[in-house]
C-alpha cells in the first residue's frame, strides 16, 4: 500500500508541484522514498510468492502492478479476493 502511495503522490502531487510551481525538491524527496518502497516492493514479492505458492503469473502481475498507477491496490484486492475465496472453500470443506 504504501508504495502505490508513494506513487500517486509522486504522480499528482509532487511532478505537478514541479512543472507548474518550479519546485523541484518535491520530485526529489517523494521520488526517492518512492524509489525505496518501489525496491521494498519487489522484495516482498519473493517471500509472498513463495509462502502462497504463486505461479509465475501472478509474479509477473505483481511486478506489472507497480509500475501502473492504482496497480498495487488493484492487485491487492485481486489477491485478498482470491485467498479470502480459498479460506472460506477450506473452512466449508472442513
Amino acid at each position: 500500500m504504501l508504495e502505490g502511495a508513494s506513487f500517486l503522490l509522486l504522480l499528482f502531487v509532487a511532478m505537478p508541484l514541479k512543472y507548474l510551481a518550479d519546485w523541484p525538491l518535491g520530485v526529489r524527496v517523494v521520488g526517492m522514498a518512492h524509489g525505496v518502497l518501489f525496491l521494498l516492493y519487489l522484495l516482498a514479492i519473493v517471500p509472498a510468492a513463495i509462502d502462497h505458492r504463486w505461479s509465475w503469473k501472478r509474479i509477473a502481475g505483481a511486478v506489472v502492478a507497480s509500475l501502473l498507477p492504482f496497480g498495487p491496490f488493484v492487485f491487492d484486492a485481486k489477491v485478498l479476493r482470491r485467498e479470502e475465496a480459498l479460506s472460506t472453500r477450506q473452512d466449508n470443506l472442513a
